[in-house]
């Protein structure tokens, strides 16, 4: 027997696009834009956390974060954003997209002003600080992840829906870039106003004590974008699907999409029963029933982002280590504090604009177009092929002149890193499971990507020193290499892009027909 389908659902997959389509969007994206500020902001500064709090004036070359507090620094607000990723995707199926949506930003904007706070002036006191609030960090930003791409998908219409979760997903880059600049905008005021002579020429005046402030302000700053949309997402109904198929009240969901729409929906529907309607089903997640239709997508979203994260994050912490180790950066004994900070930012800021926001938004121009799968093996793809180009002739392009080349060609992998798998294994978990499960399974999906960025985060920092004392930082032991390193990123994506393979194409189909819910559950699949 043909299921019944809502009147409601089928209204917002035909809705032509229109204001509340851009509002979605924006309201979703400042919450990405904020979670990139924070995960990101933190590899402009961790250089002069180790100037200023890890200063040895008996050592030829500035203070460095010790290798576990750098491991630490750097990764555990990845531990905060898989708890929040898993937390908050289960809480959005249980209790509802927008109940828990303002809770996220509440978290983000407390911990990232308690994160520039962090108490005393002695290294442990400030470091100990530090994590714990940027654990708290990440847990916020994990829970945007799960939320925004339902919300989003759950809002959009089918032809369009693709590039609007994109565009979602887009702000993350302008977050990245806007560390950069907020980061190269107080480092310039401070140089200026703080003028200090390099390591080399006066080791314990080179970090004037005002330095201290220039990593706090620029950690604090990342409150201001979750401040200014928590309002707004108050303001957002909950979602039609979660509102018609988990709540099963579709007289309800009706009526808060009429006013949203500014249209009359009238449903026929009043109480969604199980087996009755589209997407009516109520098996769960660990039900033989989600195991035959989506085990193996699953598995996908969860590999493929994986792998991805492994690249994509040990590229964007560790920028700052690959341009000083190929002499795009000078050697950090020539510069002072601030002004280190300044040249780290101003060459994320040049990468950002040239290579990363530009691929996000390409995404969004294709998706629709290409389709999701062809865009995530075609990044995958030339990610391989970008890296491999840098570590064949790893020695070609640390010589004089070839710095350039380096960095366009490095550009490239965040290109179509971004016009590609970056996006993609954003978009698809919130377009192919069942609306009860949808932000549960995204939470694991994007969870386990974080497992990845967590790795890269960790393994990257020691597989990159050097083989000889000269070629790796104190304290560190004996690693691989970065030409080594950049071999292990191009094997994580080739795994990326042969997982591809398993991952269903959602394009310009309605999410019922995505998630397979249109089918009886006793129909193959």
């Amino acid at each position: 027997m043909a299921r019944q389908e809502l009147n409601v659902l089928n209204t917002l997959d035909a809705a032509k696009t229109q204001w509340y389509h851009f509002l979605a969007i924006v309201i979703a994206g400042m919450g990405f834009f904020t979670d990139a500020y924070d995960l990101f902001s933190i590899s402009l500064i961790t250089k002069l956390l180790g100037r200023i709090y890890y200063f040895d004036p008996t050592y030829k070359n500035p203070g460095t974060l010790p290798p576990n507090v750098s491991a630490a620094v750097n990764g555990v607000a990845f531990a905060g954003t898989i708890a929040g990723q898993l937390f908050f995707g289960w809480l959005g199926d249980r209790l509802g997209r927008k109940t828990v949506y303002g809770f996220t930003l509440i978290v983000m904007v407390v911990c990232s002003i308690a994160s520039g706070l962090s108490f005393g002036h002695m290294n442990k006191g400030v470091i100990a600080t530090l994590c714990f609030f940027r654990f708290w960090l990440g847990f916020g930003v994990g829970g945007d992840y799960p939320l925004s791409a339902t919300i989003m998908s759950e809002y959009a219409n089918k032809k369009t829906r693709g590039s609007f979760i994109a565009a979602v997903f887009a702000m993350q880059g302008f977050g990245i870039l806007f560390a950069a600049i907020v980061s190269l905008v107080v480092s310039t005021a401070f140089k200026n106003a703080y003028p200090a002579p390099s390591y080399n020429v006066d080791r314990a005046g080179s970090t004037v004590p005002q330095a201290d402030y220039v990593w706090r302000i620029i950690l604090m700053v990342g409150a201001i974008p979750a401040l200014l949309t928590f309002y707004w997402r108050m303001k957002m109904p909950e979602t039609a699907r979660y509102t018609a198929l988990v709540a099963r009240n579709a007289k309800k969901a009706a009526s808060d999409m009429s006013k949203v729409l500014q249209m009359e929906i009238e449903e026929n529907v009043d109480r969604v029963v199980e087996g009755e309607v589209v997407g009516g089903d109520s098996w769960g997640l660990f039900s033989p029933q989600f195991a035959r239709r989506h085990g193996l997508h699953l598995i996908a979203t969860c590999s493929t982002w994986f792998f991805l994260d492994v690249a994509f994050y040990s590229q964007n912490l560790f920028q700052k280590d690959i341009f000083s180790k190929v002499g795009w950066i000078p050697k950090a004994g020539t510069m002072n504090a601030i002004e280190e900070v300044y040249r780290i930012s101003r060459a994320q800021t040049i990468i950002a604009l040239c290579g990363t926001v530009p691929g996000y938004w390409f995404t969004v121009a294709f998706i629709d177009i290409i389709g999701r799968f062809w865009i995530q093996l075609m990044g995958f793809f030339m990610m391989t092929v970008f890296m491999l180009g840098l570590a064949i002739p790893y020695h070609h392009w640390t010589t004089p002149g070839n710095h350039t080349a380096f960095v366009v060609m490095y550009g490239f992998t965040f290109f179509f890193a971004n016009f590609g798998p970056n996006a993609t294994t954003f978009i698809v978990p919130a377009e192919i499971f069942p609306a009860r499960l949808r932000s549960t399974c995204h939470g694991i999906s994007a969870a386990s990507g974080k497992c990845g960025a967590l790795i890269g985060a960790f393994g990257f920092l020691y597989a990159a020193q050097g083989k000889t004392p000269s070629t790796r930082d104190r304290g560190y032991p004996k690693g691989i290499g970065i030409r080594n390193s950049l071999f292990v990123l191009c094997a994580c994506n080739l795994l990326g892009l042969i997982m591809t393979l398993f991952v269903p194409e959602a394009k310009g189909k309605s999410l019922e027909d995505a998630t397979q819910e249109n089918k009886d559950q006793d129909e193959e699949v």
